[in-house]
């Protein structure tokens, strides 16, 4: 898995598990829970499937698309999700915690990329996260999933997230924690990367086709702006015209 540097132009981010980071008190309250069920959790382990737990209460649109992922009914969810969405019903969580460094890491990525927002969240939940940490300025648009026809996993999103950037959807590079992130990503014809501080996991991210996984989304900084070797010129991203 690799990500062609030369054709980033444009990021898109999208928010739970990937900005925001899941409750750890939570996840770890419903990881002690299951211990003694272990046996019948199909091989995953009781952390895995409590932050699955955890995903359902603080994004149920997320969590809804994702189980039938591997029974090819997806589609089907993602535009009763969209409908749902439309009527302005999707449920509202109003406390929210950041991933460890991406503040730092967005300030770094700010002045070489534009970069947008695109989440299945709603325009109000997701507006109030980015309000809550001071990121607005960082973004040149925000996708939610009322912004376009349908959300992910389909492409409306980030071809939208991309005319806002003034870039080709090809040139974009999705970065999400979910096999929905990767898929969206990859119908747009847009790079794709993955990132194991949220809800998805390492196995399923590879299966879906992720061009690349990192531990955390703090760490893409590292992989876009890398170090120039001695005699380079520039960085393999070249910054946005």
């Amino acid at each position: 898995m690799t990500l062609d540097l030369s054709r980033i132009r444009g990021l898109c981010f999208d928010i739970d598990g990937t900005l925001s980071d899941t409750d750890d008190r939570l996840v770890a309250r419903f990881s002690s829970r299951l211990n003694p069920f272990r046996r019948f959790l199909f091989g995953r382990s009781p952390n895995a499937v409590a932050r699955r737990i955890v995903l359902g209460i603080e994004a149920p649109g997320n969590f809804l698309l994702g189980i039938p992922d591997r029974l090819g009914m997806d589609n089907h969810l993602a535009y009763a999700l969209s409908f749902i969405n439309r009527l302005g019903l999707q449920p509202r969580r109003h406390h929210f915690w950041l991933v460890p460094g991406v503040r730092q890491a967005l300030e770094v990525l700010y002045p070489h990329f534009p970069m947008t927002v695109v989440s299945a969240r709603d325009q109000g939940s997701a507006l109030e996260f980015l309000k809550q940490f001071d990121l607005e300025k960082f973004f040149l648009g925000v996708a939610t999933a009322r912004t376009c026809a349908h959300t992910k996993p389909y492409p409306d999103p980030i071809l939208w997230a991309a005319e806002k950037m003034g870039v080709a959807p090809t040139q974009c590079l999705m970065v999400g924690d979910t096999t929905i992130d990767v898929r969206a990503g990859r119908a747009a014809g847009a790079q794709t990367l993955g990132v194991l501080c949220g809800f998805g996991e390492e196995p399923e991210l590879r299966r879906i086709g992720a061009d690349l996984i990192l531990p955390t989304t703090a760490l893409l900084p590292e992989v876009l702006l890398p170090e120039p070797s001695p005699g380079s010129l520039a960085p393999a991203a070249s910054p946005s015209p």
